[in-house]
């Protein structure tokens, strides 16, 4: 089993290039890293695993400047995002951003796509919240458009593009209804959203992995349904507190890859973790 980690860095946390190189050379298999733009302050919209809304939240990198970092300073190490609220950016400019990391990483990596928890800050972005699902199926459309080999032109519900030259290209190959680069999609399991990862991904991305023996059945019969290869899909438990036993069941399962979950912490405290972890390799 692959075992990749994730974590919030921050601006007062270990940096992005010292944890890649670490990450490397003791044999991780990728680093994954979440988004926030932002959090306003004056919010209505509870924290998903209650309580306070740790500090790390309002601090986040922007994670393709730094998984751009960690790329530049590695030569295998796979890197994701876990997630990315695509529903809040300008599709046409995200297409460059992942194609540019993908072709400059040698296609490394993956896409974490995720419809967010936080309202306000989604609505800063003018998005409308019952659309949000919607919104980011349609720009995932549009940008699979510029993605293709050729020239592709796409009217959607909520934007357009024109059959466009637009490189670099990711440099996964086109697979069933796929474009892009890797492509998992974040959330809890239910109709809607396995319904979009049998339409337009690669696979799963299960926040902690809970419940995974009720729920993988029924996604791999949406998938089957939408005619997809039963080998190809995947299912990357994420943000996962490790134990031998539960990586032991996520491999029963047919799992073959795993993201575990550093603390927001300083050089120190987060490499002592990875000592820790390094059980699991």
């Amino acid at each position: 089993m692959r075992i990749a980690v994730t974590i919030f860095l921050t601006d007062e946390t270990i940096a992005p290039v010292r944890l890649a190189r670490e990450l490397e050379a003791r044999g991780f298999a990728g680093l994954y890293l979440p988004e926030h733009t932002h959090i306003p302050v004056e919010r209505t919209t509870p924290y998903p695993m209650g309580g306070d809304l740790p500090r790390e939240y309002g601090r986040t990198v922007d994670p393709f400047v730094a998984l751009g970092q960690a790329a530049a300073v590695t030569e295998s190490l796979g890197l994701g995002t876990g997630i990315t609220l695509v529903a809040q950016h300008d599709p046409i400019d995200l297409a460059k951003q992942i194609a540019t990391l993908d072709h400059l990483s040698g296609g490394r990596f993956t896409l974490g796509v995720g419809f967010g928890w936080n309202v306000e800050e989604a609505a800063d972005h003018g998005v409308r919240w019952r659309d949000r699902r919607e919104l980011g199926r349609d720009r995932m459309a549009l940008m699979r458009a510029l993605w293709a080999d050729e020239p592709t032109a796409y009217e959607g519900e909520f934007g357009s593009v024109r059959a466009s030259s637009a490189y670099p290209k990711p440099v996964q190959k086109p697979r069933g209804p796929v474009t892009g680069p890797r492509t998992l999609i974040g959330g809890a399991a239910g109709p809607k959203l396995f319904a979009h990862i049998a339409e337009y991904a690669d696979g799963w991305l299960p926040i902690g992995g809970r419940g995974l023996t009720e729920s993988l059945p029924v996604l791999r019969g949406v998938w089957a349904d939408a005619g997809r290869d039963p080998a190809a899909l995947q299912v990357v438990p994420y943000a996962v507190l490790p134990a031998p036993g539960k990586l032991a069941h996520y491999a029963e399962l047919g799992i073959e890859e795993v993201v575990l979950q550093l603390p927001p912490a300083g050089e120190t405290e987060v490499l002592g973790v990875l000592d820790a972890y390094a059980e699991y390799l």
